[in-house]
C-alpha cells in the first residue's frame, strides 16, 4: 500500500481525483511520517483497540491506525474525499468510514454499535476552527473516551496544558483539566502539512479521568465560575462574577464565600486553580442551603 505521509504520493491522490481543498473544513493534510509515528505510539493502540479517527482526509494516518488497532471508525465530513478513501483503504478490512458531521454524531450510539459500548481511543489531526468544539464534544458529552491524541494548533495545545497566573491559562485550560490530564507530545513545523497552514502546530494526549481530580457538589456552578471569571480578566473575581448573567449570588455571598477559602477580595479569576474553584462553588452552595434552613 502506497505511503500517502509521502508528499509525492499525496500529491498523486490528490491530482487524480482532481480534490480541490475546502477552506472551510479547514482542510491541512500531514505530509510527515515521522509525525504519524509520533502520534501513532503516543496513541499507544493495540488490536484489542477501536480507534475513533476525525477528519481522515486521504487516508494517511488512516492506513497507519488499521495496522495497529483492532478497528478503525473513520468520520469524514466532506464528501468528495469519500471516493478517495474507498481507494486509499481497500485493502483494510478494519476500517469503517462514515461521512457525517462529527458534532452532530450521537457518538455513545456510535460506540454501543461498533465497539459493545467500550470506550474509544480517539486519533485526529483536527481542523482548527472547530478544534474546541470538537474536544469539548467528547469530554463533556457521555461518550466512553478512553484517551484522545490529537493534532491541534500550538496555541490552543499551550492553553489547554496551561496553569494558574499563566497568559495562555483561561476557561479552556480548566475544562479540559477537569475531564482529562494533557500531555503536550510533540511540536509540529508548518512545513509538515499540505497545504502550510499559517501556524505551528502541537500533538497533544488527553488521558480520560474515571473521576475528575477534585470534588463539586454543583459542576455546572463550578463551570459559570470559571466563564465568568474569563469573560473579563482584568477584573477582580468579585466584579466578573457579579457582571455575568449567569452568576445570582450578591456582592457579600461571592466576598464570604472567597473569605472562607482565605482568598483575598481583589484576587483575579486567572490566579485560581482548578482546586479552588470547586472549592469556591461547594462554599456558596452551602452558603445558600444554610440561609434556606
Amino acid at each position: 500500500m502506497a505511503d500517502l505521509s509521502n508528499p509525492k504520493k499525496t500529491i498523486e491522490v490528490i491530482q487524480k481525483y482532481k480534490f480541490v481543498f475546502q477552506k472551510k473544513f479547514g482542510q491541512n493534510f500531514l505530509i510527515d511520517a515521522h509525525v504519524v509515528e509520533k502520534i501513532l505510539s503516543s496513541a499507544a493502540l493495540t488490536q484489542e483497540d477501536c480507534v475513533l479517527e476525525i477528519g481522515p482526509g486521504i487516508g494517511t494516518m488512516t492506513q497507519a491506525l488499521a495496522e495497529r488497532a483492532g478497528q478503525v471508525i473513520a468520520v469524514e465530513i466532506d464528501r468528495n474525499l469519500i471516493p478517495i478513501l474507498s481507494d486509499t483503504l481497500v485493502g483494510y478490512s478494519n476500517v469503517t468510514v462514515i461521512c457525517a458531521d462529527i458534532l452532530k454524531m450521537d457518538l455513545k450510539k456510535l460506540a454501543q454499535e461498533q465497539n459493545g459500548g467500550r470506550p474509544f481511543k480517539v486519533v485526529a489531526n483536527l481542523p482548527y476552527y472547530i478544534t474546541t468544539p470538537i474536544i469539548m464534544g467528547l469530554l463533556e458529552g457521555d461518550v466512553p473516551v478512553e484517551t484522545i491524541t490529537i493534532m491541534v494548533q500550538k496555541e490552543v495545545a499551550d492553553r489547554i496544558k496551561e496553569e494558574p497566573g499563566k497568559k495562555e491559562y483561561g476557561a479552556l485550560s480548566l475544562a479540559v483539566q477537569y475531564y482529562a490530564k494533557p500531555e503536550i507530545v510533540a511540536n509540529v513545523p508548518p512545513n509538515c502539512f499540505m497545504p502550510r497552514p499559517k501556524v505551528g502546530s502541537a500533538v497533544i494526549r488527553l488521558t480520560r479521568y474515571q473521576e475528575p481530580p477534585v470534588f463539586t457538589v454543583d459542576e455546572k456552578l463550578m463551570f459559570a465560575l470559571i466563564r465568568a471569571s474569563f469573560n473579563q480578566r482584568r477584573k477582580t473575581l468579585v466584579n466578573g462574577l457579579l457582571n455575568s448573567p449567569e452568576i445570582v449570588y450578591t456582592k457579600e455571598q461571592i466576598q464570604t464565600a472567597l473569605e472562607e477559602q482565605n482568598l483575598s477580595l481583589s484576587v483575579r479569576g486567572e490566579t485560581l486553580s482548578l482546586q479552588q474553584f470547586a472549592e469556591l462553588s461547594n462554599s456558596l452552595v452551602k452558603m445558600i442551603e444554610k440561609e434556606e434552613e
